[in-house]
């Protein structure tokens, strides 16, 4: 979607958009709309949409209303998102081409003008790549968006949220191909197109690089698929020279077939978008390096695809791994904290950084806990925690805090090994977060995002259509902004 600003009305649109909230519909309606939207009981409610038609001279226009809430709500930006994305909803294929947003007549000040611009463009997204027998209604139509009034300092309050939003959109991407279509060596050059002029640094190791460097548990789960796994790094460094990098690690399984312990068939479609978590960090390191940030940031893939051929990793089997632990798989479908420790010794050693937040769809009990209304959070630092609490709610990606508490540790106590993959039925989210926990070097902060339930969404929401939600990257980058930049 194409978004362009005008000083002031040069013709008469054909479809004009205002802004309202809730209870304080403007009484300079013409008045065909304003009973229209009385008589439709609209009120302005958070992305309420009501629209009729004024006559001017021998044009008509089409004049939209879309309700914003409370103005003194505390969700106040998150309610213009909405009410910009409604407005998508309604008019994307409606057979309308162009919206004219009058942002002075609906009073935004320069934020909240770039919160209605946001929910506009994301919930624009789509991924129609591979459907040939579209019907004409089907199609998208809404091209371009006019805003007309804009405040002073819309245009860089929209350049720093439209970074944001191609990185959300690039997450949607990586999350919406097919499996053979992104694949380990895929993913890795199609980072290395999008960031290409970004200012990113990145590095890629291949198998023959992990296994000298004893990535044991890595390379166990993508010995079974002929698609050979892939570490990507990308390097963000423009904070102060010296400073530590905050690091971000992504669970990144291009395809989840269970290996050995495969999965039922029914769903299994859905692995697809196992690489949720590497699929948010791509997207925040785009949006990070989009706007500048002031800030040194590593973003780390674990990038595998899990197949069950001759050759796959078999439940008894014990890998050892990067940080000299030792691993008795008893499950081959707990991959991803098998990928992840590795990534996490890696980064450690490579980096040196005083914070590590990973991301991974990493258990379906998490979903069993918390649906798909909140991802969640375990942490060994409760200053982190918060901070990635704050983050969530003021950019929509929700979290809830999980407990980590030695007293689960014996759940993944082995017979022959340091430790099993997996432990018993009951507490699977928190057991794979002890896991993890195990490859966490004393004095780092660290924290564990369980995203199982958030990546993919099975009907639309406040901001995205059905599929790849893009959950992650407006989290990491607003962590950013709070905990770095200040």
């Amino acid at each position: 979607m194409k978004i362009e600003f005008r000083d002031s009305a040069t013709d008469t649109p054909r479809l004009l958009a205002r802004i309202v909230d809730q209870d304080k519909v403007p009484g300079d309606l013409p008045r065909a709309v304003a009973e229209g939207a009385k008589a439709s009981r609209f009120t302005g409610k958070a992305g309420q949409v009501f629209d009729g038609f004024a006559q001017n001279g021998d044009a008509v226009t089409r004049v939209a209303l879309a309700g914003a809430g409370k103005p003194d709500d505390e969700g106040r930006i998150a309610a213009l998102e909405r009410a910009g994305a409604a407005l998508t909803a309604k008019y994307l294929v409606s057979g309308e081409t162009e919206l004219v947003l009058d942002a002075g007549a609906s009073g935004l000040d320069a934020r909240e003008t770039a919160a209605v611009l946001t929910g506009m463009r994301l919930r624009a997204w789509r991924w129609d790549q591979y459907r040939t027998r579209l019907r004409d209604e089907q199609k998208p139509t809404l091209a371009s968006v006019m805003v007309r009034g804009s405040p002073d300092g819309t245009h860089g309050e929209w350049a720093d949220a439209q970074a944001v939003a191609a990185g959300v959109e690039f997450t949607r991407e990586l999350v919406s191909e097919p499996a053979n279509i992104i694949y380990p060596e895929s993913f890795v050059e199609r980072c290395r197109k999008r960031f290409d002029g970004t200012g990113v640094t990145i590095r890629v190791l291949d198998e023959a690089e992990m296994r000298d460097l004893g990535m044991g548990a890595l390379l166990g789960v993508s010995q079974g698929s002929q698609r050979e796994g892939r570490l990507l790094a990308i390097e963000w460094m423009g904070g102060r020279e010296g400073d530590a990098p905050t690091v971000f690690v992504g669970k990144g399984v291009t395809f989840d077939s269970g290996g050995i312990s495969i999965k039922p068939g029914a769903g299994m479609e859905d692995m697809k978008w196992d690489m949720g978590g590497a699929g948010a960090v791509a997207g925040a390191m785009l949006a990070l390096a989009g706007r500048k940030a002031k800030a040194n940031v590593i973003g780390v893939c674990g990038l595998v695809e899990n197949m069950p051929d001759g050759n796959a990793m078999r439940p008894s089997d014990v890998v050892t791994t990067m940080s000299g632990q030792t691993v008795e798989v008893i499950n081959t479908d707990a991959e991803g904290r098998l990928v992840l420790c590795d990534a996490l010794t890696w980064v450690q050693r490579e980096y040196s950084p005083k914070t590590i937040v990973d991301f991974a769809t990493l258990t379906g009990a998490m979903l069993v806990a918390l649906g798909t209304e909140h991802a969640g959070v375990f942490s060994n630092d409760d200053a982190l925690a918060d901070s990635l609490l704050a983050a969530g709610r003021e950019t929509g990606d929700k979290l809830w805090r999980m407990p980590l508490s030695p007293a689960y540790d014996k759940l993944l106590d082995s017979q022959i090994a340091d430790m099993k993959n997996v432990g018993p039925r009951f507490a699977g989210s928190i057991t794979a977060a002890q896991y993890l926990q195990r490859f966490i070097e004393d004095g780092v902060n660290w924290a564990h995002c369980d995203v199982a339930g958030m990546v993919w969404a099975d009907k639309p929401g406040a901001t995205w259509d059905k599929g790849a939600t893009g959950y992650g990257v407006r989290l990491i980058d607003r962590l950013v902004r709070d905990t770095i930049e200040g």
